[in-house]
């Protein structure tokens, strides 16, 4: 009996480049129990490798370098803009994330208007533009904003 070894031009076997197919953006206060578990469950279904973030964040709570990754490690991102999404500030460092990831490794990004119009969130009005300037003016030092 003989063995063939692997042949030295055959390409090394690959690493799959993402370790999620959906990483799910939303306001929880707004869309844990509705929408976001409806559409969780029918992405999984599908058989959508999906991350969802089942923590409620606390106030003055850091978004968890955990969920950074998973946003890094996701071929999609459905972002769910809700009434009170921008009033979240670990919902735009989130968003803030999923752009880089966008720009830096192609990432898709679906948004999803839920209850919102988009004219709202394009031009920054009503609940998103006072949310935006509340945050503008709370964290006037910080960089970021």
């Amino acid at each position: 009996m003989t063995f063939s070894s692997p042949s030295s031009s055959s390409p090394p076997p690959s690493t799959p480049r993402w370790s999620y197919d959906v990483f799910l953006s939303f306001r929880g206060t707004d869309t844990r129990n509705n929408f976001i578990a409806s559409l969780y469950a029918t992405l999984c279904q599908g058989g959508i490798k999906t991350y969802r973030d089942d923590n409620d964040l606390e106030r003055g709570e850091i978004i968890s370098p955990t969920l950074l990754k998973a946003i890094e490690d996701s071929m999609i991102s459905i972002i769910v803009l809700s009434p009170n999404y921008a009033s979240s500030s670990w919902c735009l460092e989130e968003l803030t994330k999923i752009l880089e990831c966008r720009k830096t490794k192609q990432q898709i990004v679906l948004p999803v208007f839920y209850h919102v119009d988009p004219s709202e969130v394009r031009k920054q009005k009503e609940s998103f533009g006072e949310a935006l300037a509340n945050h503008q003016e709370r964290f006037k030092e910080d960089p970021k904003v």
